[in-house]
């Protein structure tokens, strides 16, 4: 049996002291006779003999109305569960690229930064018990959000993302650093990088394999995604009336860089030509970056105070109609 506030234990023979000492100082109804010749020879009643009985019923009353506010309660043991839990920094690519519509959405042609953040919207909300960085990317990384356990809130960042955040460009090695110095310092030993591009790094100042080489001394995975069709895709333009018209534009990815920078930090390298092989990386991804680590939960407990409240409850009924009939004084 342990208490949940057992400090009030310690004031209860104070309490109790303060009780019997103001009953004490009553003073109890009396006749006085001239003569003790008087009442001599008379037997003590059962009456008088249990005169202090009201008064060990509300004392012990007190007692367990003291016991039952301390909490009483007994423990019935401490859960254990399994976790899974990782530091993830979401890296994707913004620059102009992404407006090809090579991919599709609800059977509709759609741009890649659309389908990406459809996917990765999927992919968060298929998480659970990590935290979640997003860092944006074109000429200069940009920090959507910071690691976070607060999917809702995280989504609704993703949402925000759009083209011309920040000058036009692909700075994958920028990007790289950025989200190494999202993961580096936190708690956990399980820190990856899924870095999402669709193009050739053409701008920031750090070269990608140089950054690739930090994070593995940082002990960061980096899974790479080359994202785009093959060939000529569509690309939207706006002609001289202001309608939107496709050409067809040839985009290249830069698939050795990026192999080069997930054998460096162990990771993996994938290529997503479409929709359906997009969610495919993603999923596959999902299923292999999973930590399983004993988290204790929380101690489990049994409450007793009821019961020693009814029983506080009962008592004091009983010295109420004691004190009320049998034990009733006229002075």
């Amino acid at each position: 049996m342990i208490f949940k506030s057992p400090w009030v234990l310690y004031f209860i023979p104070a309490v109790l002291f303060a009780v019997v000492i103001y009953t004490w100082r009553l003073r109890p109804p009396s006749f006085r006779f001239s003569s003790g010749t008087l009442v001599e020879g008379l037997k003590t009643s059962w009456r008088v003999r249990l005169l202090r009985v009201p008064l060990i019923l509300r004392l012990l009353t007190i007692l367990l109305f003291m016991v039952a506010l301390a909490g009483p309660r007994s423990p019935l043991g401490e859960t254990q569960h399994q976790s899974e839990g990782i530091n993830i920094v979401l890296a994707m690519d913004v620059s102009t690229s992404m407006a090809a519509e090579d991919f599709t959405l609800n059977n509709k042609r759609a741009s890649r930064l659309d389908v990406v953040k459809n996917v990765i919207r999927e992919f968060i909300g298929k998480r659970s018990g990590d935290r979640i960085g997003l860092v944006a990317f074109a000429a200069r990384p940009y920090t959507v959000s910071p690691l976070t356990a607060d999917y809702s809130w995280l989504k609704s960042n993703l949402d925000r993302v759009k083209f011309g955040l920040m000058e036009d460009g692909t700075a994958i090695g920028s990007a790289i650093a950025s989200a190494v110095n999202r993961v580096r310092d936190v708690p956990g030993k399980a820190k990856v990088i899924l870095l999402l591009t669709d193009g050739i790094n053409n701008a920031g100042k750090i070269d990608p394999l140089t950054a690739a080489k930090a994070a593995q001394a940082k002990g960061v995975r980096i899974y790479t995604i080359g994202a785009g069709s093959r060939g000529p895709v569509p690309y939207p333009a706006v002609d001289m009336f202001g309608r939107t018209v496709y050409q067809n534009v040839q985009i290249d990815i830069d698939e050795d860089i990026l192999k080069e920078i997930a054998r460096l930090t162990g990771g993996a390298y994938f290529r997503a030509t479409d929709t359906p092989s997009l969610k495919a990386v993603y999923d596959q991804i999902d299923a292999m970056e999973k930590v399983k680590f004993e988290q204790a939960g929380f101690r489990q407990y049994e409450e007793h105070f009821d019961i020693v409240l009814i029983a506080a409850l009962i008592l004091l009924i009983i010295e109420v109609l004691l004190s009320r009939t049998v034990f009733l004084r006229i002075p």
